[in-house]
């Protein structure tokens, strides 16, 4: 039995944050029934169409759920949705501010019918303060977050290239559903759940913050080189790239003696420690590559690795598909979609994770609603 198992997990969920949350309990065998309008669905579904014809962020963050499609404009189809939190033992929503509190979805009327029902409201700034009513989308809260002034080159900032903002609000999301789940075990009360976008990028900003404490200045951009720590970071060879790391004087020692093979380089006073290494780093890299870029990537892997120094080649999206590792560690499974199967991952630390379709927009509607006596407006 999956750890989630007879849960019952009501979603009126859209784009990456809330599905993505979802999509974890799911994986530990909840049910998730994934509210959706009945004109275009989640709007993520239109994001593109390259997984043979849906989209990839969709078919990412969407499987093992149940798609019911309600008009929640209709007052038939909105005392549906009601009906069905009734039963429900979690509520996750992240529609624009407000919305749910106009519908009367919010925790303290749904607590009236359903004690204990735990709602987990996601947004961008969360409720209170002079925010509150802002909408907020991924690179949005990467800015104001202070994600994009550290991340990318001195001349340039960049953006992830992964929705990590919306990912560290599902995933505070997940975590936090599950302590109240816990926490209602013992009081059998729920509770209400507020995630802001922003609050989790702040709380992964922490160690810049701490480093800028006191007004001092904050770590620089230095594209995919470590901002404080030296040689941490990106080196071109003769038919390719790879990212090392240097991490304490002992492995700068062993860089210099079986790496670079230059002793003495380790006595340089430029380099003794990793702040002047940090500090020279110009010169330092100049140096590393001088010895790395005549070498191919086989060479240096096997230097590195007699010296017992970190390292990993700069994978593409085809190398990641086809990983050594992930197929030895057996992590990739099947699942089924409205175009057909496509592999997916196993999630981390899970072996016997739940994984069924992707849903067509609308496809559980009829059943679902007939199951807890409800019908669809019109019917």
């Amino acid at each position: 039995m999956r750890p989630l198992e007879n849960l019952l997990v009501v979603s009126l969920e859209q784009a990456i944050a809330a599905p993505f949350c979802t999509r974890q309990l799911a994986d530990l065998g909840a049910r998730i029934i994934k509210i959706e309008r009945p004109v275009g669905g989640d709007f993520a579904r239109g994001y593109d169409e390259r997984a043979r014809g849906m989209s990839s962020h969709f078919v990412w963050a969407n499987r093992s759920k149940e798609s019911v499609t309600l008009d929640l404009k209709i007052a038939d189809d909105l005392e549906a949705l009601r009906a069905l939190l009734c039963r429900a033992d979690v509520f996750v929503q992240n529609l624009a501010p407000g919305v749910t509190r106009r519908l009367g979805l919010d925790h303290g009327t749904l607590a009236e019918r359903n004690p204990g029902l735990i709602v987990c409201d996601i947004s961008g700034y969360g409720e209170g303060g002079p925010d509150e009513q802002r909408k907020a989308y991924d690179l949005l809260i990467q800015a104001e977050s202070g994600f994009l002034s550290l991340t990318g080159t001195a001349s340039e900032p960049c953006k992830a290239g992964i929705s990590i903002a919306d990912i560290a609000a599902g995933m505070y999301a997940y975590s936090n559903i599950l302590s109240a789940l816990l926490e209602r075990r013992e009081t059998g009360q729920g509770r209400r759940i507020d995630i802001s976008m922003l609050e989790a990028m702040a709380e992964w900003m922490s160690f810049p913050l701490y480093y800028a404490l006191d007004g001092a200045s904050p770590p620089t951009r230095t594209g995919a080189d470590h901002a404080t720590i030296f040689p941490y970071g990106r080196f071109a060879v003769v038919d390719g790239e790879i990212v090392l790391a240097v991490q304490n004087d002992w492995e700068w020692a062993a860089l210099c003696a079986k790496v670079l093979r230059q002793a003495a380089l380790e006595k340089d006073p430029r380099f003794e420690t990793n702040s002047l290494r940090s500090v020279n780093r110009v010169a330092l890299k100049a140096i590393i590559s001088g010895t790395l870029g005549s070498l191919s990537l086989e060479e240096v892997e096997g230097r590195l690795a007699e010296a017992r120094i970190a390292y990993a080649p700069i994978s593409t999206m085809a190398d990641l598909w086809d990983h050594r590792q992930l197929k030895a560690r057996d992590r990739w499974r099947e699942v089924e979609t409205p175009a057909g199967p496509l592999p997916c991952l196993l999630a981390p630390g899970q072996v016997d994770m739940r994984i069924s379709p992707v849903p067509e927009r609308g496809v559980h509607t009829s059943a679902v609603l007939r199951e807890f006596g409800l019908r669809p407006s019109g019917a």
